[in-house]
């Protein structure tokens, strides 16, 4: 029975190393994304980007026996996942280019709230009034954040949360997607997504195509390991620990945005910024510990 304890310990603890190794990842990938475009266009940001993901997942794919043209790849949970993923990295990768990496990084954490809150509209899931309030309450850190009535606020911040909600409403979809797709060929069509996102916003932006130079191009490979690093380590991380253990450190991606953003980019944090933050964090670690109790019915 010890060892049994042992054992479990060990393995949630592994679990939880792989997601802070997840979280760092996909922050380093951000702030890459963030350099990459103050060089180039974000149309051709979003198209390499989601081009050389694109590559990686296809290979392991394939090297996994995956069919990347399986027939339930034109099932309508799919047709639903690519349009919010197109939806959310369009404007999430908008929001880490033109506004600071530390706000869109933020805001970002709010996608499980509207998540639980998306399950319990469209699938019927049971959610207590004690959740739909904290769900209330991280929304209302948003709000703080982006302060909407306050004489700081820019109509570029707006871009996050509409990244954000792109994000859940992929995750909402991903949960009625086929299971016979896999997570590699979900990974593969999701970056492929990205350069849709990036066609479309070509029209829009106007910008012509612009020389890649070696630092750019650093950049961009780095961006693209570094998700595809994030995304095996974040496998595994759900894989080896229980995932109640484990999912409480994917906030850990806050505090590497942050500090990211503030040593790189030199961004400034303000009180409201690190209030909107706290009742995020709050809400989501709140809502995941509820989860796990009975849940309540909501009057």
């Amino acid at each position: 029975m010890t060892s049994h304890i042992r054992t479990d310990a060990r393995a949630n603890l592994i679990g939880s190393a792989w997601m802070i190794a997840a979280m760092a990842g996909f922050a380093l990938e951000d702030a890459l994304l963030k350099s990459a475009a103050k060089v180039l266009p974000i149309w051709q940001v979003l198209v390499l980007f989601g081009l050389g993901g694109a590559l990686i997942f296809a290979g392991v794919a394939l090297l996994r026996g995956r069919r990347l043209l399986h027939p339930d790849v034109l099932s309508k949970p799919m047709k639903i996942r690519v349009l919010f993923e197109v939806f959310g990295r369009l404007f999430y990768v908008l929001a880490i280019a033109l506004t600071p990496l530390s706000s869109a990084t933020v805001i970002l954490q709010a996608t499980p709230l509207v998540v639980v809150a998306g399950a319990a509209l469209f699938f019927g899931e049971t959610v207590g009034w004690r959740r739909w309030s904290a769900i209330l309450v991280g929304l209302i850190g948003v709000v703080i954040i982006i302060q909407p009535t306050g004489d700081s606020f820019s109509a570029l911040s707006i871009l996050a949360v509409l990244g954000m909600l792109g994000f859940a409403g992929r995750d909402l979809a991903s949960r009625a997607a086929p299971a016979t797709l896999g997570t590699t060929v979900l990974g593969f069509y999701g970056f492929l997504s990205i350069v849709v996102a990036g066609g479309l916003y070509r029209a829009f932006e106007g910008a012509a195509a612009v020389p890649v130079d070696a630092q750019t191009a650093l950049h961009l490979t780095g961006a693209v390991v570094m998700g595809a690093v994030a995304y095996a380590s974040l496998m595994l991380a759900m894989r080896t620990g229980e995932v109640s253990a484990v999912t409480p450190f994917r906030y850990t991606r806050l505090l590497f945005g942050i500090g990211l953003g503030v040593l790189i980019f030199d961004e400034h944090l303000d009180q409201t910024m690190w209030l909107g933050s706290a009742l995020i964090v709050a809400s989501g670690l709140y809502i995941l510990w509820r989860g796990r109790q009975r849940p309540q019915p909501f009057s």
